[in-house]
């Protein structure tokens, strides 16, 4: 894969215009990725939805079961997927980042040995999975997002990562949490965070992000003795949004600063 004047390129990859846009990225934008399903059965269902004039939304890209790509607006324009949403200290997060819609039908209803999706479709058991959402407290049951789509979506933000230095990959449930779901529990978010965005800083200059404020992105956040699961828990968990001061790093972790120190995943803490 690769960007081409604001278009991916690739095998799998084309460009199908389709739903509205807001006009051009300010400059330095986009900075952050926001990752959605489509609570549908198809591709084309997903662009057909886009393309109907009462629809005010859009993303920029499409993700097949297959792992192929439909882009539907070029990346130096905004798209319509986030709808009332804020992280950190932003609001709006439209004008920040671009949308990648993986074709998912989300929640499911088990009736006899079926799951169903709210337009009518079944699945068979190998297609679900049972877990608890972020939001929530008990398991339910979710479509299975493909290996080919969780592949795909690694590519692509390691693509755009490269191209515009995202600083964030979220999820929409993240960013509207009690009016958005997705893409639900059976997405490995935190998998190709680690992948995309903490294995990139991990090959830094050691200096380099030090004595830097970042803010902690999971709902909690344990702060131990030392650099992994291994070492004590020394204070409460941190919350959302609690501001931190990087002083050190190590193998994917980070010595912060707050009330107290101590060492934190650099999975969950974002600048």
């Amino acid at each position: 894969m690769a960007i081409k004047d604001e278009i991916l390129t690739g095998e799998g990859c084309r460009f199908d215009e389709a739903g509205k846009n807001g006009g051009e990225f300010e400059a330095g934008l986009p900075d952050t990725i926001v990752i959605h399903y489509t609570a549908g059965p198809s591709v084309a269902s997903a662009i057909n939805t886009f393309r109907d004039p009462a629809v005010e939304s859009s993303a920029h890209l499409l993700v097949d079961f297959d792992g192929s790509v439909a882009q539907l607006i070029p990346f130096s324009n905004i798209a319509w997927h986030c709808g009332r949403s804020s992280w950190l200290d932003l609001n709006g997060i439209n004008r920040y980042s671009i949308g990648i819609e993986v074709v998912n039908a989300g929640p499911l209803e088990k009736s006899g040995n079926l799951w169903y999706a709210w337009y009518g479709r079944s699945y068979k058991r190998e297609e679900v999975v049972r877990a608890i959402h972020r939001n929530e407290d008990k398991r339910t049951y979710w479509h299975r997002f493909t290996e080919e789509q969780i592949d795909s979506v690694m590519n692509i933000c390691k693509v755009l990562t490269k191209k515009y230095k995202i600083r964030y990959i979220l999820d929409h449930e993240e960013i509207s949490p009690g009016r958005k779901r997705d893409p639900g529990p059976a997405f490995p978010l935190e998998k190709i965070r680690e992948r995309v965005l903490v294995s990139d800083r991990s090959g830094r200059n050691h200096e380099e992000g030090l004595n830097e404020k970042a803010f902690v992105s999971a709902p909690s956040l344990n702060v131990r003795s030392g650099p992994g699961t291994n070492f004590d828990i020394i204070s409460q968990p941190l919350s959302r949004r609690t501001e931190v001061l990087i002083t050190d790093r190590e193998n994917g972790w980070a010595h912060v600063e707050f009330t107290v120190t101590g060492w934190v995943s650099e999975n969950y803490i974002h600048k």
